[in-house]
């Protein structure tokens, strides 16, 4: 199995944590976000890992990793970023995705590994714990998931109006089998370039956008429930939340930052 981690954006709600570093790079107890996801893949057996990289990606370069550079971060999003990494998801190994702005514990890797179907997404049922904890209305920032009988997503990424909406909440962690990766290349070329993927062009999609268009489509994207274990780390309110919660010993209730020894590659 090889991963990809998207680490192309500016993270300008970080600001001015990141006016010198891209958002994988900004330290959250003493530690770099990505090394956290190094070592949770890792833990996982998971040791080839390839940044897709754009804003300050000379950043990176000391942590010795195959990169993909994303020449116009600035205008693209999640997708468009991914294939940039065209060329890994070629159907000779499974493909870990996720994105650069998450830390999850080494037990989420593995539900999501244990997942046999071609596309999976791990989904987090205690999410509005997490979501509380973060803002003062939790609608603000989720967003919808359903789920049918076989636990497959049928919808992912609207605006939801009420919390009954959410059975779970997407956390940016899929995992596509060789022979579906291979073909998502394909699936991108073949969207419509002068449609709108949720009030988005094609080069702006959402990834969550792009799973619905899976799903519309009848390839089925089956969600690996988990509970926490996970922090998105987004905004300066974010990352200040994480270091209070950590220094009053209540971020274990949310996720458990000492799975590895500190490490950094500075």
């Amino acid at each position: 199995m090889r991963a990809i981690i998207l680490a192309a954006g500016e993270g300008t709600r970080l600001r001015p944590f990141t006016n010198d570093r891209p958002k994988c790079l900004v330290e959250l107890a003493g530690r770099p976000l990505l090394q956290y996801q190094l070592d949770a893949l890792a833990a996982a057996g998971i040791e080839d890992v390839t940044l897709v990289t754009g804003y300050r990606a000379e950043a990176l370069a000391s942590y010795g990793r195959p990169m993909r550079h994303n020449p116009n971060y600035a205008s693209t999003n999640m997708v468009a970023s991914l294939m940039c990494a065209a060329d890994l998801l070629d159907g000779t190994d499974d493909v870990l995705i996720a994105y650069a702005d998450i830390v999850y514990e080494p037990r989420i890797v593995e539900a999501l590994c244990g997942c046999r179907q071609p596309l999976c997404t791990t989904v987090d049922r205690q999410w509005l714990r997490l979501w509380r904890a973060r803002q003062e209305d939790p609608l603000t920032d989720a967003e919808t998931l359903r789920l049918d009988a076989g636990g497959n997503i049928v919808e992912i990424g609207g605006k939801p109006k009420s919390i009954d909406e959410i059975e779970a909440q997407y956390m940016g962690l899929i995992l596509a089998r060789a022979e579906f990766a291979r073909m998502l290349p394909a699936i991108y070329r073949g969207l419509d370039d002068a449609r709108l993927y949720d009030g988005k062009p094609k080069h702006r999609m959402f990834m969550t956008s792009f799973l619905q268009h899976l799903v519309d489509h009848d390839w089925p994207v089956r969600a690996v429930p988990v509970d926490g274990g996970w922090l998105e780390v987004d905004s300066v309110s974010d990352l200040q939340m994480y270091e209070r919660m950590r220094h009053d010993g209540t971020l274990d209730e949310l996720c458990c930052l000492d799975f590895a020894p500190a490490m950094t590659n500075a």
